[in-house]
């Protein structure tokens, strides 16, 4: 039997007559520890304890070959994008094609303090994605496509759960849009758009914008607290 951990999304076998039949049971995650509940009373296959995996056919957005090629990938400790991360530092993922682009990116989020990993195509980065939470995403619209509008990571972040989504701050950078358009980046579901002209002042950009998001998530999640649906 295939069991996937819908936290880290690893994907495991167990042979079958481990797996004790007529009975609700739990195992862990060998590679995040989840607990995953599984229950053999009826003929319905186990899914994890959370959500079932994503699967290409469930998410039309996303490019079926590159997709599955993710999720059919089994764990590889390669893959993680960060071997240890001090509790309370930021994360970052960098998805820039431009090499010069990228390296005044890199040395802004360095200056803010930002763990950072760049992955050389989309696939790497979704992969990277399946065991982490990226605190900051600056994703250039064209990285590993041709079409701005094709983009996969752009996809895969935004059809997650909003949960998830709200802990992500999602940087788009173009050369199509003004940086800080507000109204694109409503309409493109980013949180800022840096046009690639204002690269250099990426840092400023970000310091402010981020201020303000964190501002503005804390006074939401008051107000959840408040309703009782926190």
């Amino acid at each position: 039997m295939e069991v996937i951990c819908k936290q880290c999304e690893s994907k495991f076998k167990i042979s079958d007559e481990k797996i004790p039949q007529g009975k609700v049971f739990s195992l862990t995650c060998p590679k995040c520890n989840n607990k995953i509940s599984m229950d053999t009373r009826s003929s319905v296959s186990p899914s994890p304890e959370k959500t079932p995996a994503i699967s290409a056919e469930s998410k039309p957005g996303l490019e079926k070959t590159i997709f599955d090629e993710v999720v059919s990938s089994t764990y590889d400790a390669s893959e993680k994008p960060f071997d240890f991360v001090e509790e309370g530092a930021e994360t970052a993922l960098l998805c820039e094609p431009d090499p010069a682009i990228r390296a005044k990116i890199r040395m802004a989020l360095k200056k803010m303090e930002y763990n950072i990993t760049e992955p050389k195509s989309a696939v790497e980065a979704l992969k990277q994605m399946r065991f982490h939470v990226f605190e900051l995403v600056v994703l250039n619209e064209l990285f590993d496509t041709q079409d701005p509008d094709k983009n996969n990571i752009f996809k895969y972040i935004a059809q997650l759960a909003m949960d998830t989504r709200r802990n992500i701050f999602l940087i788009l950078v173009t050369n199509r849009f003004r940086t800080m358009d507000s109204m694109m980046a409503f309409n493109k579901s980013v949180n800022i758009i840096v046009n690639v002209n204002n690269v250099d002042e990426m840092q400023k950009i970000l310091k402010r914008s981020v201020a303000d998001n964190t501002v503005f998530y804390h006074v939401f999640k008051e107000s959840l607290a408040k309703t009782g649906n926190l």
